[in-house]
């Protein structure tokens, strides 16, 4: 099978759009520009999955910070995985895999990516 969302997107046009609140950071906004296994499926048999991201925040200073992010949470990354933010915007694609799988009914907010 074909990874669909193997490909390096630009950051103005990614697979997903994530958003969430962490303290001590504040809103962060998670935008998927890879995935690196080729289903849901391989990725929930391993917690060390990864997808390559880019991320903004206020810790960032406007700026998007680029580089691999878990999708779930871990004991060293204080159980905080993409997984637990709400999914805002996404591709047709994305949503048909990921809208309910990844960590069961999260919140989702939904808005396809233009």
């Amino acid at each position: 099978m074909k990874n669909q969302f193997g490909k390096v997107r630009d950051v103005s046009k990614p697979y997903a759009i994530y958003k969430g609140y962490v303290n001590g950071i504040g809103e962060i906004e998670i935008r998927i520009l890879k995935r690196y296994k080729h289903s849901v499926k391989t990725e929930k048999r391993n917690r060390y999955s990864t997808w390559f991201t880019a991320s903004k925040s206020p810790m960032t200073f406007g700026r998007w910070d680029y580089g691999d992010q878990y999708v779930f949470g871990n004991d060293w990354n204080d159980g905080h995985g993409i997984s637990d933010y709400t999914l805002v915007s996404a591709e047709p694609e994305w949503l048909k895999e990921y809208a309910h799988h990844v960590t069961g009914d999260f919140p989702i907010i939904v808005r396809h990516a233009s």
